[in-house]
């Protein structure tokens, strides 16, 4: 018999048990872990946390709130696909609505699909240019047209469900903020948001979900000619992670900028990522990028005087806020006329039918909002498993100075007793 493993690993212990590892694509994190399943046209959509800590009050109405952020139909710039996308909690929940510490299971019924807009035209063998199409089916040999299945930004109802648990873990625990907003559509770029105060009501305040209200207006514009015109467009999502402590991330691997990279990159039409300055660090000098450290004269806590690193530096966090800029294509399916192949081969052109966004970014706040909640919510899980364990019981002199925004030193700022000492020389032999 010979047995093929393609797509998983097998592996044999010393007692002869047999274990299978699926590599499928369809889970994230380590310790708080997410699993989402269901199609766009299907029967529903949902999410399975597990990992998540108990005794945690969480209720449906709270969950709500996120998923009617992200769901269809909210404006002229959105599909206008109608759905209440209302959540059903099937377990982990007590009468009480608190965690039990088992897995929560969260469904979210399709209610309005239109499968005769992809199986009853070209759109049924004819793939879509720079969609998922062609993709899946080289991948499986088999692909669910309706929809696009799992390539669909449906499939995010579970992530955005999960965030809004993990977003509620993250404020009990530190009174950390996840708030995400769109900060650029085209080269129209939003230039009026403090990231030490906006808030969600601000970015909810217009239908482009920018807190900046002149541009937002003129994104609004852009997008409205851009959509009359059967075209798509597309920019970029700043996200904010407020309040998150110091030492949360992991090197070499599971740097924390490497694990919300993967996050963010896994919603559908991301196509970049930056974290701090990003790409526009590299016009400085180190002199002018590094942001210099002082004591807070309140506090007491390391600071620093200013944030080009996003909150992260090693790929630990620094107590700082984590500023992190997704970038989203357009939307692939439009209402132009756009060469392509049908799938035994032959070419044609497609003009796209049925309903979708123009622009995906006032959807992709809440959903962007949701990983970064997932992954720090993660990182300080495992944080709490591995540092965290045994507490720290050296002398507070002997303990590296407290870190951050919510940091505070005991009995306040150390004395200084190296002032008008000069420079300290650092010698340094790195690789």
């Amino acid at each position: 018999m010979k047995l093929s493993l393609l797509g998983f690993l097998a592996t044999t212990s010393t007692a002869g048990a047999f274990s299978l590892s699926m590599g499928t694509g369809n889970s994230f994190g380590r310790v708080l872990r997410i699993s989402t399943w269901g199609e766009s046209h299907g029967g529903g959509v949902g999410v399975t946390l597990d990992g998540c800590p108990p005794r945690i009050p969480i209720t449906r109405d709270e969950i709500q709130v996120d998923l009617d952020r992200r769901r269809p139909g909210q404006s002229r710039i959105t599909t206008p696909r109608n759905e209440a996308d209302a959540v059903e909690i099937l377990s982990g929940l007590n009468p009480q609505d608190v965690t039990l510490g088992t897995p929560l299971a969260m469904l979210v019924r399709n209610k309005d699909q239109r499968s005769g807009d992809y199986l009853e035209n070209d759109m049924s063998v004819a793939y879509r240019p720079s969609h998922a199409d062609a993709t899946y089916d080289a991948k499986y040999g088999v692909r669910a047209i309706a929809g696009g299945g799992r390539s669909s930004a449906r499939e995010t109802i579970g992530r955005v469900a999960a965030g809004a648990v993990a977003r509620k873990i993250l404020r009990m625990y530190n009174g950390v903020e996840v708030l995400a907003y769109v900060s650029k559509v085209q080269e129209i770029v939003a230039t009026d948001v403090d990231h030490d105060t906006f808030t969600m009501e601000d970015v909810d305040s217009n239908i482009v979900r920018c807190p900046d209200g002149p541009s937002a207006e003129r994104m609004l514009e852009r997008i409205d000619v851009i959509r009359k015109s059967g075209n798509s467009i597309g920019g970029v999502v700043t996200c904010v992670a407020r309040n998150v402590p110091a030492g949360l991330g992991s090197p070499v691997f599971d740097k924390l900028e490497a694990d919300l990279a993967k996050a963010c990159m896994s919603i559908p039409a991301a196509k970049g990522f930056e974290s701090g300055d990003g790409f526009e660090g590299t016009l400085l000098t180190g002199k002018d990028h590094n942001d210099e450290f002082y004591i807070d004269p309140e506090t007491g806590a390391t600071r620093t005087k200013t944030n080009r690193s996003g909150g992260i530096q090693g790929g630990i966090s620094n107590g700082e806020n984590i500023v992190v800029h997704v970038a989203f294509k357009p939307t692939s399916t439009i209402a132009k006329a756009q060469s392509t192949v049908t799938r035994d081969g032959q070419e044609v052109e497609l003009r796209g039918k049925g309903r979708h966004d123009p622009c995906v970014l006032p959807r992709a706040v809440p959903m962007v909002e949701a990983m970064v909640a997932l992954t720090i919510c993660d990182a300080l899980m495992c944080q709490q498993a591995q540092c965290e364990l045994f507490p720290n019981e050296l002398p507070s002199e002997e303990r590296p100075n407290p870190m951050g925004t919510t940091a505070h030193r005991e009995g306040g700022p150390r004395e200084n007793t190296l002032t008008g000492s000069g420079p300290i020389g650092l010698r340094v032999d790195e690789e």
